[in-house]
């Protein structure tokens, strides 16, 4: 495999989908679509609400199979893979950070980041925890570590979840609105953030957002409208 092919992270290939297959109500979503997410390349998704942006997300996260077309994560081809083979590859290649992150509030953020390592591992161990409060170190919130995520602000909970994204060390990060819900100035910091990441890991990230400042600022942008890409 030459190093270009190697450094496909995600491929789509005429990726369609529909709901309610073979009824009179059937409705397709997504319309034949075909992108290459790299290595380190940083991508805005765009469009309007309603447009099939989290269907696309779903798709390439491996929460939802395409109805028709091909769909490959770190050259692994998806379409013969069964449940448990989608979660493993899921588990182990891609991360998620959304605009509600999700976390465990009863727990602390040191014990939210090392939730991942435990599903994959089953049991809690050093170097786990060690991961875990060196991601917590990356994203700056080493102090905290010990806190009750419902005792952080919303800036750093976006922070916890991030590194919580980060702990199977994926290839590719889906990041669904993650500023969505943030103040400016919170906002920007989480970009910067997921950029740095970006760069020092080599991780390729899909980034969904309304915020067109932010958009401009990514690598490349896909645009969803009615189904499509338009690029």
């Amino acid at each position: 495999m030459d190093k270009q092919a190697s450094d496909v992270v995600l491929q789509l290939q005429g990726v369609r989908k529909s709901f309610n297959s073979g009824l009179p109500n059937e409705v397709e979503i997504l319309h034949g679509i075909d992108f290459t997410l790299r290595r380190g390349e940083f991508c805005a998704v765009v469009g309007p609400s309603g447009s099939g942006k989290s269907t696309l997300l779903n798709i390439v996260g491996l929460l939802d199979r395409p109805s028709q077309g091909t769909l490959a994560v770190c050259g692994q081809a998806t379409e013969q893979l069964n449940d448990h083979e989608l979660t493993r590859l899921r588990g182990h290649n891609i991360g998620f950070v959304f605009q509600f992150h999700n976390l465990l509030s009863a727990f602390s953020a040191l014990e939210n980041v090392m939730m991942p390592i435990l599903g994959d591992v089953g049991w809690p161990d050093g170097a786990m925890m060690e991961r875990a409060a060196k991601l917590l170190a990356s994203v700056d919130l080493s102090q905290w570590q010990d806190q009750p995520v419902s005792q952080l602000s919303g800036g750093q909970q976006q922070r916890v979840a991030l590194a919580r994204a980060l702990a199977m060390n994926p290839a590719l990060l889906l990041a669904d609105e993650p500023t969505g819900n943030l103040d400016t100035k919170s906002a920007d910091a989480v970009f910067e953030l997921l950029r740095s990441v970006s760069k020092d890991e080599g991780m390729a990230v899909l980034f969904v957002t309304h915020n067109p400042e932010l958009a401009a600022r990514c690598d490349k942008t896909i645009t969803v409208i009615d189904g499509f890409v338009v690029t």
